[in-house]
């Protein structure tokens, strides 16, 4: 990367302070771009999940892996729990969606309970032996009863296909609309797979391990007994190891880092370990010494943090990572840019800089796939909570372990916000949705710099600096 007429700033930049130049460019289409992450990590498109309790949980973790993404599961996830999830993940199909599945005793109630819980808007209804009866969708539920029984509701004549079918194939089955039902070899439900997954089944590669199942990350605390941590999270399949705290450039982190690294060379295991947070190069190669292979930048950036408020401490995020991403490459390791992104151009300027790949939040939060519940406001908007891992709310669950007294101590520090309303996007309400606009984005600013790889992209990308007004020119008017 290199600045427009090769001026490099005097003040460090944020994301909205920079924009990428178009260049010549060769590269004809889209979908000649390929998203894979030079990181090691095995994702095909440069976006992570964060490892935040309101946004990393197994749907989250399972439809991201379809989709090319990586997730990391919280750290405050004990270890059997994280076992437990890691093996259902690598139990789902890797192009067929998670049927919601109910029985035909089950009530229109049960259904609108579930329905929220997938972007894919149906439930299968199934009966004893697992075999498909037919779908219900919210549409078939409004104006009935609640306690309607679901057989006088639903669908009976769904679109069912063998698992092994060809998702262009699904594709036309269904027209172009709605959803088909996988099964097996023995008639029963096995998966489910809308118009537009099958679309997507063409266009992304899942995020995939040596046996071809998903992939998914995990974070460890630096507190506490953290070879032991590290190796239940090695014995559960875990493929990514995210040693992970506020301020990664300290001794207690080194340490730790240590020993992660020694956990998993004894093991022989090809795990690649991802460490931070930091902000300066100096932090970046104290962490490559001590065994990282990615190192995580940002302190401050995200949408649920008050560090810079609290205590003046962090670097706008262009900057930390153009920075960082430059002492990584002489030592040989990549990093992640983490928080700050709120637009798909935000990724691809993150690219540009340096970046292997994206953490993203609170911006997930608002989905169907995180863990929280659906709500709705005042104006009958859906949306979900989301909170800081920092937050008084994130510390007292991480503490309760500990007794009233210490839990009331740390509760008095907080560095972040406790309670936030995601709203979902009622044009992108799935985080399939938001990841198509992001590779879209990210996809389309490579053709612009005439870059088939995000190594390319990062190599050909010519930045410039602007003003607030600049930005604001380039947002859309007149809505």
């Amino acid at each position: 990367m290199r600045f427009l007429d090769d001026r490099h700033p005097t003040t460090d930049l944020t994301y909205d302070d920079v924009f990428l130049v178009p260049g010549r460019s060769a590269v004809a289409s889209r979908f000649d771009v390929d998203l894979t992450t030079p990181d090691g990590t095995g994702a095909t498109v440069p976006v992570v999940a964060a490892n935040m309790t309101a946004v990393a949980g197994r749907r989250m973790a399972e439809t991201l892996a379809r989709r090319g993404a990586l997730t990391v599961l919280p750290q405050d996830v004990a270890p059997q729990a994280v076992a437990e999830i890691v093996a259902w993940i690598k139990s789902r199909h890797p192009v067929w969606d998670t049927p919601l599945v109910l029985r035909t005793g089950d009530a229109v109630a049960d259904a609108l309970n579930l329905l929220p819980k997938r972007a894919h808007g149906t439930v299968v209804v199934v009966d004893d032996g697992g075999r498909p009866v037919g779908t219900v969708d919210e549409a078939a539920c409004s104006g009935v009863d609640r306690f309607t029984r679901l057989p006088e509701v639903l669908d009976g004549a769904p679109t069912m296909l063998p698992l092994d079918t060809e998702p262009r194939v699904v594709f036309e089955a269904l027209g172009g609309r709605g959803a088909a039902l996988g099964l097996d070899a023995d008639g029963r439900l096995a998966g489910l797979l809308t118009a537009v997954g099958a679309i997507r089944a063409g266009i992304y590669t899942p995020t995939l391990d040596a046996r071809g199942r998903l992939r998914t990350a995990a974070a460890i605390g630096i507190n506490g007994d953290v070879p032991t941590k590290a190796k239940a999270l090695l014995a559960a399949g875990v493929d990514v190891l995210v040693v992970d705290t506020a301020h990664g450039h300290q001794d207690k982190m080194l340490d730790a880092l240590r020993a992660v690294r020694a956990v998993v060379t004894e093991a022989g295991a090809a795990v690649p370990i991802v460490a931070g947070n930091v902000v300066t190069a100096e932090g970046v190669r104290d962490l490559a010494a001590a065994g990282a292979d990615v190192i995580k930048v940002g302190v401050g950036p995200g949408a649920m943090c008050t560090t810079r408020m609290m205590t003046g401490v962090g670097r706008p995020q262009f900057s930390a990572v153009l920075e960082c991403a430059a002492a990584g490459r002489e030592l040989g390791v990549h990093v992640w840019a983490d928080g700050g992104v709120r637009h798909p151009r935000d990724v691809a300027l993150a690219v540009a800089a340096g970046a292997s790949a994206v953490m993203i939040g609170s911006w997930l939060a608002g989905t169907y796939e995180s863990p929280g519940d659906l709500l709705r406001d005042e104006g009958g908007r859906a949306y979900k909570e989301s909170f800081g891992m920092a937050s008084k709310r994130a510390v007292s669950a991480r503490t309760r372990g500990d007794g009233d007294f210490d839990r009331a101590r740390k509760g008095l520090f907080e560095e972040g916000i406790s309670s936030s309303r995601q709203l979902l996007d009622p044009a992108r309400p799935g985080v399939e949705d938001v990841l198509d606009g992001i590779c879209s984005g990210v996809r389309s600013a490579a053709t612009y710099a005439g870059a088939r790889t995000l190594d390319e992209l990062h190599a050909r990308a010519v930045v410039g600096v602007q003003t607030v007004a600049g930005f604001t020119e380039g947002t859309p008017h007149g809505l």
